[in-house]
């Protein structure tokens, strides 16, 4: 298989939607893709930390597109911003005007976005980002709700390690399980929906598996690997 780039969800592909655990079986198919010559890469709406992290101790690729593509983290001290965090604060207090149970989770800290419970509904939510005209976009992750500058998503801050690698988007394979997915499928050569995803989500992708999460990224890889197979 001539070389890819697999951009990777975390949450809800990678971690079981309870306890937020990596699958390890995953996690070691993942690195016997790098073993091979591929590059794995996640993208997240999670911090860059906490992906570029894994990617550290899982044995994957290091480099990490956080907060949903606000922000690429390539080394210790090395992070590109691409979203604006004070605009997006902005645009939570008038969400929080409007709709009072709205509250920040509690997670590691945003440098571009800011991070809410789903204990509402988003749709509301949005009605009133728009009503205002404001440059943010609010979003739902199955893990939580995110505001970010308009304009950003996981496939532009994917786009940046695209550069990084002189790639095409048939260079990219992309497995995810949430909305905030959808960006990337469209510019991916290949996408995989997982059986936990949404319909909506899944009609979007170029295929879907019916595992969930862990079990559908290994489904996912035997898939794709027959596809490419195919085409040779």
């Amino acid at each position: 298989m001539k070389p890819k780039i697999f951009a990777v969800d975390i949450d809800g592909t990678i971690t079981d939607s309870k306890g937020g655990r990596v699958d390890l079986d995953a996690l070691a198919a993942l690195r016997f893709l790098v073993k091979l010559g591929h590059k794995v890469i996640y993208v997240t709406g999670r911090s860059s930390i906490e992906a570029y992290v894994l990617s550290v101790f899982g044995g994957t690729t290091r480099i990490a597109v956080g907060e949903n593509g606000g922000i690429i983290t390539s080394g210790p001290n090395e992070h590109r911003l691409i979203g604006n965090r004070g605009e997006c604060l902005k645009a939570f207090e008038i969400v929080k005007a409007g709709i009072p149970q709205a509250v920040e989770k509690p997670v590691f800290p945003r440098i571009t976005e800011v991070v809410l419970e789903r204990n509402f509904d988003i749709a509301v939510g949005k009605k009133i980002l728009s009503e205002k005209s404001l440059d943010v976009q609010l979003s739902d992750s199955m893990y939580a709700y995110h505001i970010n500058s308009k304009g950003v998503n996981k496939a532009n801050g994917f786009l940046e390690v695209m550069k990084m690698f002189s790639a095409s988007s048939q260079d990219v394979i992309a497995i995810g399980d949430s909305e905030t997915d959808i960006p990337l499928f469209k510019l991916a050569g290949i996408s995989v929906a997982m059986g936990n995803a949404p319909e909506e989500v899944k009609s979007q992708a170029t295929m879907a598996v019916q595992g969930r999460e862990g079990d559908g990224v290994i489904e996912a890889l035997e898939k794709i690997e027959l596809k490419l197979q195919a085409r040779q």
